[in-house]
């Protein structure tokens, strides 16, 4: 799971504890006496590695850049350092770990960029059945068949049966799926090609970006539907169940 994102806190420079001198913000160590520095930005992962803000990594070179400062921040190194360079030690082996989770996957990075750049998370509102307009015939479709199979279950119908009518089921909403990924892939792409394009434009790319994680992560949650009916049968997870466990709400008709 990705941590939340943590708030943006912009200092243009650090205060060395050890000398006293200044250091970018970007910095891990002095650069006047070579001592850790403690942490003097939350937010941005990116810049913590010494990435631009951009979708499409090489993920040796994520990988490499964490062990790197593993290495460098870990705090066997500091064990007999100042007590503000252990702090210091401990403070960024931490948020080292967060920004490794939070960027070594697509969907992360997208989550971490709409953070850092002002949007609204891409995430429903916890006990809401608001459904991405989208996905409403793919959800209202999906709530039929499976009442039919609920009730069909109820009255002693084969299991087989059922389960062969739940992968049928399942097949529309993988396909969603499968188109979602790859317009997630697309966007990124044009958000990382778009550097020198309008602030409006970027902001667009943004905003198509979060709309489709939002009915990717509906998409997730039907699948999820699909596998607990199928669990419920005993004869085990369907052909590709799903890793989402949060449950589906259903769609209701307001006329």
């Amino acid at each position: 799971m990705t941590p939340d994102p943590i708030p943006v806190r912009h200092v243009p420079s650090v205060e060395c504890r050890n000398c006293g001198a200044g250091a970018p913000v970007d910095e891990h160590f002095c650069p006047s006496c070579s001592r850790i520095l403690a942490l003097g930005r939350h937010g941005d992962y990116f810049a913590f590695l010494g990435l631009t803000r951009q979708l499409v990594i090489d993920q040796g070179d994520l990988d490499r850049r964490f062990r790197e400062l593993s290495r460098q921040f870990h705090p066997d190194y500091y064990y007999n350092a100042s007590p503000a360079e252990r702090l210091a030690s401990l403070e960024r082996s931490s948020y080292l770990n967060d920004a490794y989770r939070a960027l070594r996957n697509p969907v992360g990075r997208i989550e971490h960029l709409l953070a850092i750049e002002g949007l609204p998370p891409a995430r429903s509102e916890e006990g809401t059945a608001k459904v991405p307009p989208a996905l409403l015939e793919s959800v209202f479709a999906l709530n039929e068949e499976l009442d039919e199979i609920r009730e069909l279950r109820e009255s002693g119908a084969d299991p087989g049966q059922l389960r062969r009518r739940l992968d049928a089921a399942r097949l529309p909403i993988e396909k969603r799926r499968t188109e979602h990924e790859a317009q997630l892939r697309d966007l990124s792409a044009q958000w990382d090609a778009g550097r020198d394009t309008s602030p409006d434009e970027r902001k667009r790319i943004l905003e198509a970006l979060r709309e489709r994680l939002l009915e990717r992560n509906y998409i997730t949650n039907l699948l999820a539907s699909v596998d607990r009916e199928t669990a419920g049968l005993g004869l085990g997870p369907g052909p590709d169940s799903s890793e989402a466990q949060s449950q589906t709400p259903r769609v209701e008709s307001h006329g």
